[in-house]
């Protein structure tokens, strides 16, 4: 098996307490992630070969982080560097990305300036047998989206493995497209969707039934996640597997279940569930990465998702974008 390769925009988490009190300290906790990135960290630490592949400004600034990303056993040898800045975005600490909290200074960095015909893809993509990106990606602005569509005609031609995660962020489709317009042909190429009912719905067109929250109740939703991924293998004849998360917030708890559709089967969990976690950033990040790990380590599809599963609900009890809990760690809180 080759590398698996993680393409995305580095960022810088700022985060801020709900209260206010960083105002009066003076002090402001950020953190360095990325979907991608997050994705990257955890397989690294998983002993998975990974490569992360981005776009930042040739500086000193970049010069600490490609070190850093190295001594996370994290290849970052083929990082492109052109431009001025790297992106950020502020975040009021156990908010969620789909929140009002969520401030994004994005614009004109070293990602979002890229173009097609800027970038070696036999160079990045050699000795890489797994490519994952998200659709945080193409929601940038239409050149990135034509950049993620170049990468994947690369891959697609040496037979490289390609992951997507349906990451939803409305506060970047803002160049003009809708999702609906650009995902679909993206997810073509895919063998592996990750997302959930409700991302479906909005990237690939893929009705909910209307009055489903309504009701509530965990059968139904699993039954619309299935009809889901029959519907994206069904029109995506690349694509053999699709992952769907369920995570609902409970009185400042959470509940939160996954299912998995591969090769005509289908699989889901148990329900995991807490009264209180600490950060919403990241889970499923890390879920995309459990499942990533399993299937490059020819896993059952039950075990790819009971793994993932665990990485992705035990992610909600860390600091920071990205797990710091080894394989071993993982599986340990499966078998109790």
């Amino acid at each position: 098996m080759g590398k698996v390769l993680c393409f995305g925009e580095l960022l810088f988490r700022i985060s801020l307490d709900a209260e206010g009190s960083w105002l009066k300290k003076n002090n402001v906790p950020f953190y360095m992630g990325g979907a991608e990135l997050n994705v990257a960290t955890a397989l690294a630490l998983w002993d998975v070969p990974v490569e992360y592949f981005t776009a930042l400004p040739d500086n000193y600034m970049s010069a600490q982080i490609g070190s850093h990303l190295k001594d996370k056993n994290i290849g970052s040898d083929k990082i492109y560097y052109h431009g001025d800045r790297i992106g950020l975005y502020i975040l009021s600490k156990g908010a969620d990305l789909k929140n009002d909290s969520l401030i994004y200074d994005r614009a004109y960095s070293a990602f979002a300036e890229l173009r097609t015909g800027m970038i070696d893809w036999d160079r990045v993509l050699d000795g890489v047998s797994w490519f994952h990106f998200s659709a945080i990606c193409p929601a940038i602005n239409q050149n990135v989206a034509d950049v993620c569509k170049e990468a994947l005609i690369a891959a697609s031609a040496k037979n490289i493995t390609i992951s997507i995660d349906l990451n939803y962020r409305s506060k970047l489709w803002k160049y003009g497209k809708s999702p609906e317009q650009i995902i679909p042909e993206l997810v073509s190429y895919c063998d592996l969707v990750m997302g959930n009912i409700w991302a479906a719905e909005t990237m690939l067109g893929i009705p909910v039934e209307d009055g489903l929250h309504n009701i509530a109740q965990r059968d139904n939703y699993l039954q619309a996640a299935l009809k889901t991924s029959k519907y994206i293998t069904q029109n995506n004849p690349k694509c053999k597997t699709v992952a769907n998360t369920f995570r609902f917030d409970t009185n400042g708890g959470i509940t939160y279940y996954t299912s998995l559709y591969t090769n005509g089967d289908y699989y889901n969990t148990t329900d995991y569930a807490a009264a209180k976690i600490v950060n919403k950033v990241g889970s499923g990040d890390c879920f995309m990465a459990g499942l990533i790990y399993g299937f490059y380590n020819k896993r059952s599809p039950a075990e790819v998702l009971e793994f993932a599963t665990a990485a992705a609900f035990d992610k909600l009890f860390l600091e920071g974008d990205a797990t710091s809990r080894t394989s071993e760690e993982i599986k340990n809180t499966i078998a109790q």
